[in-house]
């Protein structure tokens, strides 16, 4: 669930700005500021099942979006480049070619 979470916060984070006022609403009091269903129901005066339902399409909205920008996913592939190239930076001696080859992958990246 954890795992999920986190997902969830970072495609929110990349993709917010795709979501309608309701639904960036609805998604920050669930996944940033963890209000309940009901706790959100109360707040904007509708029932926990629509609340539930909207947060349900968000999240399908937020995959979908990924699934076509790929934001998340390179940035992930980013980052683990960026750890690797400062690890070859750590060591005495690094590679040029190890350094060119990191270099190289994250321009594939834009």
């Amino acid at each position: 669930m954890l795992e999920k979470t986190t997902r969830i916060n970072y495609l929110y984070d990349f993709y917010y700005s795709l979501l309608t006022p309701k639904q960036q609403n609805y998604m920050s009091l669930y996944y940033l500021d963890d209000y309940s269903l009901g706790e959100i129901a109360e707040e904007y005066e509708v029932s926990r099942q629509a609340v539930y339902d909207n947060i349900k399409r968000t999240e399908a909205m937020l995959e979908e979006y990924e699934e076509k920008l790929l934001l998340f996913q390179k940035f992930q592939e980013r980052s683990k480049l960026l750890r690797h190239f400062k690890e070859l930076l750590i060591d005495e001696h690094p590679s040029k070619q190890a350094m060119m080859e990191v270099v190289a992958e994250l321009e594939k990246l834009d």
